[in-house]
């Protein structure tokens, strides 16, 4: 199933967009989380050098000297670079490398300012070696409040730096220490890179996943589709097959009905219950199943036309149409299929028409015929008429010649039906007496039958009998009639 570029490109739109902004926000929580905790690592790490100074200076009278062994001790623990105290001028007072107290440390921080936090703040930096660095820094205050005994601790610390941190109110000292404490970021940026490409490749996977899952959906709705799709055609055939006037009758591989439509029912004289199943010779008559095996045989379709002798029956007259079901690229044979339609009827109405066409054919010769003979007619009537006229008072002359006028008469009479005959019929129909057109015809003959001493009695209604027909056909098969019975 061929899967259309508009779901792709539909997909990606809308899938792309949503996992970046998700790995987007991850990675931006993480470096929050990640300056948080640094920056929580960095204050706690003031917090107890602070306390640590706090407890040496107020009990054991600790000086500048102590401070900087604290200091370069606790700097030893694991990912921090330095830790260092300066003044307000940036000279390094104590610091994690002895080498560096005294110098002055350049910076691009407002050091006045930074003496006045009493909340830590950080910053990114880099070393001389490019080394990015972590820094945290505050206020380094670690005296309080007054102690008791501050004369006799500012006389030990005569000409110490921690002598400043008690020269004023420890709150209220703007002119005291910053301390910074630098943390090596190496491991930290290991981590959240590693997080980083954990959570691209997790993203990357998701997407998959949300692709594969709508690529999924619509293959299955595409499935369902063709399912409901292919049931409908199904169906449909079902039904064509069913209702068409044509008889069908499929085998398989191994010669057995598998299928039958109603006309091959009524056809064949089988019912489809009884049919489907059972091999082929006892369903198909011999004449089918010959063309059937032919078919199978030659692999190639067979039509012919056949007659089947039935029971009881006129023979059948059919139209087959044989044809193999194998694949294409192969002749491999796995059934047949058997149509068939009845001829009998068509046959009939090609022999009616020929009948037709050969009695019109006389038709037209009679009239030619009828043509020919009608001129002649007229002038042995005519000359009969004469030689009655001219010898009508011998009487035996007379006679002859009266008998000649109405043999010719009986000729036109008979030519005349030979052209109705030849002659398309053409009714008009129109409203008429039946009474009065038996009266008028009868009328017509009264000499004739009195010559034949016949006596015409007329048994009519009164009332006359209105019908629409074509009057002038009508009297002339009254006129037949009697001129028939005249003759009998």
């Amino acid at each position: 199933m061929n899967i259309p570029p508009w779901l792709i490109v539909g997909t990606v739109a809308v899938l792309l967009p949503l996992f970046l902004f998700m790995t987007w926000k991850y990675i931006h929580r993480q470096k929050e989380s990640t300056t948080e905790l640094l920056l929580e690592k960095g204050a706690a790490l003031i917090r107890s050098f602070e306390a640590g100074a706090r407890t040496g200076m107020m009990g054991m009278n600790w000086g500048g000297v102590q401070l900087q062994k604290l200091l370069y001790e606790t700097a030893r623990q694991p990912d921090i670079l330095y830790i260092m105290v300066t003044d307000t001028g940036g000279k390094i007072f104590a610091h994690s490398n002895p080498d560096m107290i005294g110098q002055i440390y350049q910076t691009n921080l407002s050091l006045r300012k930074a003496v006045t936090l009493d909340k830590p703040e950080w910053r990114r930096v880099h070393t001389e070696g490019g080394k990015e660095v972590f820094e945290v820094y505050r206020r380094f205050m670690p005296i309080r409040s007054r102690p008791l005994g501050r004369r006799r601790m500012m006389r030990m610390m005569e000409g110490d730096w921690c002598r400043a941190m008690f020269n004023r109110d420890g709150p209220d000292f703007t002119g005291g220490h910053i301390i910074f404490v630098g943390l090596d970021m190496a491991a930290v940026e290991i981590a959240r890179t590693q997080d980083q490409r954990h959570m691209v490749i997790m993203a990357l996977t998701l997407l998959l996943l949300g692709f594969a899952g709508f690529i999924t959906l619509f293959l299955a709705q595409a499935y369902r589709s063709t399912k409901t799709s292919l049931h409908r055609i199904k169906a449909f055939s079902d039904h064509l097959v069913e209702t068409m006037p044509i008889g069908m009758v499929a085998l398989d591989s191994d010669g057995r009905v598998r299928a039958m439509n109603r006309a091959a029912e009524k056809m064949l004289g089988k019912e489809k219950g009884v049919a489907v199943g059972r091999v082929a010779q006892e369903v198909l008559p011999t004449e089918l199943l010959d063309v059937a095996t032919e078919a199978s045989e030659r692999m190639t379709t067979v039509e012919t036309e056949l007659s089947i002798s039935r029971a009881y029956k006129e023979p059948l007259s059919l139209e087959v149409i044989a044809a193999p079901l194998s694949p294409e690229d192969r002749p491999y044979f796995f059934g047949l299929v058997v149509l068939f339609r009845d001829l009998t009827e068509m046959r009939k109405l090609k022999e009616e028409v020929a009948r037709s066409q050969r009695l019109a054919s006389i038709g037209q010769l009679a009239a030619g015929v009828a043509h020919e003979i009608r001129n002649p007619l007229s002038s042995i009537k005519g000359f009969a008429t004469y030689f009655r006229e001219r010898y009508k008072d011998v009487p035996q002359d007379k006679q002859t010649a009266e008998i000649m006028v109405q043999e010719v008469d009986r000729l036109n009479r008979v030519i005349s039906q030979l052209l109705e005959f030849a002659r398309p019929p053409q009714i008009q129909k129109r409203k008429s007496d039946v009474v009065e057109i038996v009266k008028d015809s009868a009328r017509m003959v009264e000499q004739d039958a009195e010559r034949k001493s016949v006596q015409i009695r007329l048994d009519l209604p009164e009332k006359g009998v209105v019908t629409e027909v074509d009057a002038d056909r009508i009297k002339q098969v009254f006129l037949n009639l009697y001129l028939n019975a005249l003759e009998a």
